[in-house]
C-alpha cells in the first residue's frame, strides 16, 4: 500500500481530527481516542479508496472481526461510535452523502460493575505515604485529590494552578463534553493541598509552570506518571489485581450514596451528562446494604418446621 493510496482517508482523519480540537474543544484523551480507532479502520480497508467509497458490509465484517480477535463489546461500540461521528462530519462538510455506520447496531456490551476500595482500605494508603519528601506530599495530594473530590484522571492532570481556589474551598474543572463544574474542597483536602503548593517549587521546573502536579524535573505530571503513583500507593494496602485512578472516582461516588447523599447531587459531582450513568453505582450500594442484611438481621437465616420463619419473642 503506497502513500498516495492511503492519503485520502488519512487526509480525511486529520480534518475530522482539527475540528474535534478547534471546534469541539475535545480534551486531548478523547482525541487521542477517536484518531487511534479511525486509523485502525483505515489500516483495515488496506488501500480501499476514499472514506465515500466505503460500505455499511465493509464495516460491519470490520467490527465481526474485531470481535472474533478478542476485543470486549464496549469496546466495539466505542470505536463503531468514532466512525459514526467521523461520517456525521463528512456529511457536514460535505465530504460524504451517505453514512455506512448508520444501520448498524452497537453490540450490546456487557454490564460491568466499577471496583471500589473500602473506606479502611483508603484511609491506610492515604496515611502509609511518607509526606517527608515534596515527592511523597505531591502523591498524598494526588490521592486525596482524587478520593475527595471524584475528578477524573485527565482532569487532574490538565489541573493548572488557577483553577485552584483555596481560600474559596473550590476547584474548577473542565470534564467531558467541554462542561465546566466546581468541585468542594474539604478542610483536609485544602491542608493536604495547601502543605504541597507550599514546596511545589522544590521540583523545579520554569517559574510560570501552570501545572499543579509536576514530576521530578518539574514538568507536568503525565497520565501514566499519575497512574504509577496510585497503584504503588494503593497496592500497599489491596491485593486487587486492576488498581487505577478511577476506581478512587468510583469509591468517592460510591461511598458518598452509602452515606445518604442524593443520587442527583452526586451526578452533578461526577460531572455526568445523564442521572442513568450515575445510578451504576446504586447496584454497588444496595448490594452490600443486602450484605449486612443478611449477615446482621436475626431472622434472615431462621427458619421453623413448616419452613417458614417462627415467631419473634418478646413484647411486640
Amino acid at each position: 500500500m503506497t502513500p498516495e493510496e492511503t492519503l485520502p482517508f488519512q487526509e480525511a482523519i486529520g480534518s475530522f481530527v482539527r475540528y474535534l480540537k478547534n471546534e469541539r474543544r475535545c480534551s486531548p484523551h478523547t482525541v487521542q481516542a477517536y484518531q487511534g480507532d479511525l486509523e485502525q479502520f483505515a489500516a483495515f480497508l488496506s488501500g480501499s479508496g476514499c472514506p465515500e467509497d466505503i460500505r455499511p458490509q465493509t464495516l460491519e465484517a470490520y467490527l465481526s472481526g474485531m470481535i472474533r480477535h478478542g476485543y470486549s463489546k464496549k469496546t466495539v461500540g466505542r470505536k463503531l461510535a468514532a466512525i459514526r461521528a467521523f461520517y456525521r462530519y463528512r456529511a457536514r462538510t460535505g465530504g460524504a452523502e451517505d453514512n455506512p455506520a448508520r444501520s448498524l447496531t452497537a453490540p450490546k456490551a456487557e454490564k460491568t460493575l466499577p471496583g471500589f476500595f473500602l473506606e479502611k482500605e483508603i484511609r491506610d494508603a492515604i496515611e502509609s505515604v511518607d509526606t517527608n519528601p515534596v515527592q511523597g506530599l505531591r502523591d498524598r495530594a494526588i490521592l486525596e485529590l482524587f478520593y475527595g473530590t471524584g475528578i477524573r484522571l485527565s482532569e487532574l492532570t490538565g489541573l493548572d494552578l488557577r483553577e485552584l481556589d483555596l481560600s474559596a474551598g473550590i476547584v474548577r474543572v473542565l470534564g467531558k463534553g467541554n462542561r465546566e463544574r466546581i468541585l468542594p474542597i474539604g478542610p483536609n483536602l485544602r491542608k493536604v493541598m495547601a502543605a504541597y503548593l507550599s514546596r511545589r517549587n522544590e521540583l523545579g521546573g520554569p517559574v510560570r509552570q501552570p501545572a499543579v502536579f509536576l514530576n521530578h524535573r518539574g514538568a507536568r505530571l503525565t497520565q501514566r506518571g499519575i497512574q504509577m503513583i496510585v497503584r504503588r500507593v494503593l497496592l500497599t494496602v489491596s491485593e486487587k489485581r486492576k488498581i487505577s485512578p478511577h476506581m478512587l472516582r468510583h469509591s468517592f461516588a460510591t461511598h458518598l450514596l452509602d452515606r445518604g447523599a442524593d443520587l442527583s447531587a452526586v451526578k452533578e459531582l461526577l460531572g455526568h451528562a445523564s442521572l442513568s450513568t450515575t445510578q451504576m453505582y446504586t447496584h454497588l450500594t444496595v448490594g452490600r446494604l443486602k450484605s449486612v442484611y443478611r449477615q446482621a438481621f436475626p431472622r434472615v437465616e431462621i427458619r421453623g418446621k413448616d419452613g417458614f420463619d417462627p415467631p419473634l419473642r418478646g413484647p411486640l
